[in-house]
């Protein structure tokens, strides 16, 4: 595995983890905190499936 698959696979944990986090939150405001840093995961790992595929191209 590479490194951009290692960390594909890190933010896409990380996604998953918040979100989970985020259906069990109680507060509102925390709610939110973890829905956002989930969305920033996911919109990492889209990053990263970008540049492996890419690379795979090159």
């Amino acid at each position: 595995m590479t490194d951009l698959e290692d960390r594909l696979e890190r933010f896409e944990t990380l996604t998953a983890e918040c979100e989970l986090i985020a259906k069990l939150a109680t507060e509102s405001a925390k709610r939110e905190l973890y829905l956002r840093l989930a969305e920033s995961y996911r919109e990492l790992a889209a990053d990263m499936k970008q540049a492996i595929a890419t690379r795979h191209a090159a």
